[in-house]
Parts: C-alpha cells; structure tokens; sequence
C-alpha cells in the first residue's frame, strides 16, 4: 500500500508541477477564446488599474499591412497574450510577423494568430508587428 501511495503521490506531484510550469513558457490553448488565464491562483486585475497599454501608430490599415503594435506598462509582468480581433464579430483576425524576445506565437485558428510570452523574464515594453489579411475585414481591435 505505501508504495502505490507513494507512486500516486509522485505523479499527483509531477502533474502539478508541468502544470504550473506549463503557463511560464506561454498561455495554452485554451485561453485563445476568451483569453482568460487558466493559471493556478491568477488574480485578474481591475480595468480601472489597468497599467498595460496596447499602442499603434495607426489609424487605418488596408489588406495585406503590416501594422507596429506596441504594448507597454507601467509595472513589470511576466506573462500575456496578444491578438487582433475584429470589432464585428471579436473574431482573431490577421497574423504576427514580428514577435520580441520572450515571446513566441500560438495558432489559435490561423497559424500564428496569436502570440504569448515564451519565458517569465519581467517585461514592460514590447514590439510586434501585425499582418492584416489580403482580404478587407473592416475595423479590428488588439487585446
């Protein structure tokens, strides 16, 4: 008995800890809905103390772009989760071409329609590059 206790113990343990470790090499696939963390013990801050900012210098794209996006904070994070949606239909639209250090893409529905943190270094400014689609989708909104 002590050692099938044992051996659930190990793999309860093991399962766990990839679990946890798995969020600090980016979010899974199953935040690219609704973009809700899946970690253990998130705390989800409030958007009036919001201190993450998404920027563009654009105000107007035609298809096929590419679109600077800039994302900066006031305070060190380790950890997020980037895409263009449509304002439509909050579809994830386009692609990332350029993604920083620390970061790394997810295929969410297109092949790297989304990007994610690949390490938990302490990040405050980050530059993507976004790719609009060769077809005209209308207004889009980066979350």
């Amino acid at each position: 008995r002590a050692h099938i206790a044992i051996v659930g113990w190990a793999c309860t343990t093991l399962c766990l800890v990839s679990y946890a470790a798995a969020f600090s090499h980016g979010a899974s696939l199953s935040a690219c809905t609704d973009m809700m963390p899946r970690h253990l013990r998130v705390q989800l801050h409030s958007p009036s103390n919001n201190y993450v900012t998404v920027h563009t210098n654009m105000s107007f794209y035609f298809p096929g772009d590419k679109v600077p996006v800039t994302v900066r904070s006031t305070r060190d994070f380790m950890g997020f989760l980037l895409q263009a949606r449509k304002v439509s239909n909050d579809e994830i639209a386009g692609t990332f071409v350029f993604i920083p250090p620390g970061s790394k893409l997810l295929t969410c529905f297109e092949d790297g329609d989304t990007v994610t943190h690949s390490d938990k270094s302490l990040k405050r400014n980050l530059s993507f590059v976004w790719k609009a689609p060769d077809q005209p989708i209308g207004d889009i909104k980066f979350l």
